[in-house]
């Protein structure tokens, strides 16, 4: 297997960078042990992969060369909203109320975003907001509240 200086250098960068995928890194690895004269056993015990693994990224390293390394686009609808929708209901989440109400509720975060009930309640999971749950004591806006609470709690 022949390799281009560019091949080469972009391959080795793969194996090497602490960012890659290590998928990507042990392909790369596979390619270049190929590139060396190495058999698929030998390649495969040096990357730590079965043989079959090794004709596999070497067949596809030939078909397509480095564009046959990268993952291909997996199967399923791609993602509907953006970066921009979730940054909205994040921070209207922690830095705003609804009119009329104490804290957000999914329904009326949906209203307001135009997204789904379902969506707002993903979005809150992931980023661990629980905004019917107060971490603080919040004082009414009842006007009689005073004198509520003096009957309760005694002059």
């Amino acid at each position: 297997m022949e390799l281009s200086d560019g091949e080469r250098t972009t391959l080795t960068r793969w194996a090497r960078r602490a960012k890659s995928s290590q998928a990507l890194a042990v392909r790369s690895k596979i390619v270049l042990a190929s590139a060396e004269g190495l058999t698929n056993k030998e390649a495969a015990a040096r990357c730590g992969v079965e043989p079959h693994t090794v004709a596999r990224w070497r067949r596809r390293f030939l078909d397509q060369r480095l564009d046959g390394l990268v993952d291909e686009p997996r199967p399923g609808r791609p993602a509907t909203i953006t970066v921009e929708q979730v940054e909205d209901v994040v921070v209207a989440t922690l830095e705003s109320v609804p009119e009329n109400a104490t804290h957000w509720s999914r329904a009326k975060m949906a209203r307001r975003t135009g997204l789904s009930k379902s969506t707002i309640g993903r979005i809150w999971k992931t980023f661990e907001l629980q905004p019917h749950r107060a971490d603080g004591f919040k004082l009414s806006t009842d006007p009689q509240f005073v004198d509520k609470a003096s009957d309760v709690v005694g002059p």
